[in-house]
């Protein structure tokens, strides 16, 4: 007997299967040779033919057009690098919006060394007596790199106003300053790109869920985390307001719906390429040279005991 479509329960058992099929490391199931589609199947054993079909069709589409995206960001990453520009882009967004997902596919192909992540930690005691912005001018780019901010100047809006980590009086000066802040960064040559992540009241409880189920991604929920379920009526608020005083021309915010985690980072990256533009940068042939081989050379054998267990 086929399941009911429609049915809640059904409903909620697909998602959760489809969820933890992409929780699994992207490089796995980006292998989509003869034996994938068998071994999708396996992985999503709580479907019917017909879903597990439409699931592994979807999950093509979605691999198709992320690493074209991703060979875009490529050639951006050697434009930036051509061209000595400095990028910032700040992913903002209610904890479990898919900011992480995001960041994660943007950077998977790209140099290191050229497009870093920027994550900072709650501020220690000597920070706490900074100028607000000056530990996130650290991490300020120069000529020829990308600096993706994982939360940034922007907590002070958002979490520790709603958690009461800074005075209405902190905020205030804040909507005052980050206008300003945010135009000398452009000013300097800096292209400042802002995205906030959109998801529902239920989106982020269905995930939040996923996380307290799974051992794997429980490290994801902080206590923060739990406490802003309770309050997201103040982050809604304090989000409108701070979109609000905060959309300026010279760095406005763009808006990602997020419910769908595919279609929000496909979106977004496609957006973050036409907010740049590049072109093709030409590099010289790479040709590999002759190994030099030396008759007087002897490689030594290397002990046993130093080698890695070959357990697999």
């Amino acid at each position: 007997m086929t399941a009911d479509r429609n049915d809640p329960k059904d409903l909620h058992r697909r998602r959760v299967l489809a969820e933890r099929a992409d929780d699994f490391d992207e490089e796995l199931e980006m292998e989509l040779n003869d034996d994938g589609d068998d071994r999708m199947a396996q992985l999503l054993g709580g479907l019917t033919d017909e879903q597990q079909s439409q699931e592994v069709i979807d999950r093509r589409r979605y691999f198709h057009e992320l690493f074209k995206l991703q060979r875009e960001l490529v050639k951006l990453q050697d434009w930036v690098v051509h061209k000595k520009l400095k990028v910032v882009v700040l992913f903002e967004g209610r904890d479990a919006a898919g900011k992480g997902g995001a960041i994660k596919r943007i950077t998977q192909r790209l140099n290191p060394r050229v497009c870093r992540v920027a994550a900072l930690p709650a501020p220690n005691e000597r920070e706490q007596t900074q100028w607000y912005f000056q530990r996130y001018a650290t991490y300020l780019p120069a000529g020829g790199e990308i600096v993706l901010f994982d939360r940034s100047w922007y907590n002070r809006a958002g979490v520790e106003r709603v958690m009461g980590f800074c005075s209405e009086e902190d905020v205030e000066e804040f909507f005052r300053s980050v206008p300003e802040f945010e135009r000398m960064l452009v000013r300097s040559g800096i292209i400042l790109i802002k995205y906030w992540f959109s998801i529902t009241d239920d989106e982020q409880h269905f995930r939040f869920q996923m996380r307290i189920d799974d051992p794997i991604k429980q490290w994801k929920l902080s206590p923060m985390d739990l406490e802003s379920r309770r309050r997201w009526e103040q982050y809604t608020q304090a989000k409108e307001e701070m979109l609000e005083r905060t959309n300026i021309p010279e760095a406005p915010w763009w808006l990602v719906e997020g419910v769908d985690k595919k279609r929000s980072r496909l979106n977004c990256i496609h957006h973050l390429l036409t907010q740049i533009p590049y072109g093709e940068v030409e590099h010289p042939p790479v040709i590999l040279p002759e190994r030099v081989h030396n008759p007087d050379y002897v490689r030594h054998p290397m002990p046993k005991e130093m080698f890695v267990p070959q357990v697999y």
